[in-house]
């Protein structure tokens, strides 16, 4: 899996991200011009985006390194690419 610091890491982000949606919100509640409210979205998701990049980061690092010095790397490829499939949507 991925260490502690990782761990933080990727919290801190869920938290700021959690920020920028009641934000958003914030932003339909007060009628904000549209644009405004796009544009905060388009930053929201990227941030998401560069969350799921570092779960994948840490997972072929960490897991499907094992599954490959374990022999599983046909299973671990199949995996992999089956999320890659799913995050690249």
């Amino acid at each position: 899996m991925y260490k502690e610091r990782n761990k933080d890491d990727l919290k801190k982000r869920l938290a700021r991200i959690e920020g920028q949606i009641r934000g958003i919100n914030r932003m339909i509640d007060e009628d904000r011009y549209c644009i405004d409210i796009l544009n905060q979205i388009a930053a929201a998701r990227a941030a998401l985006s560069k969350v799921g990049m570092l779960l994948l980061k840490s997972h072929m690092r960490g897991c499907v390194t094992s599954a490959i010095k374990e022999e599983r790397s046909e299973q671990a490829i199949d995996e992999l690419m089956d999320v890659l499939t799913k995050f690249v949507r």
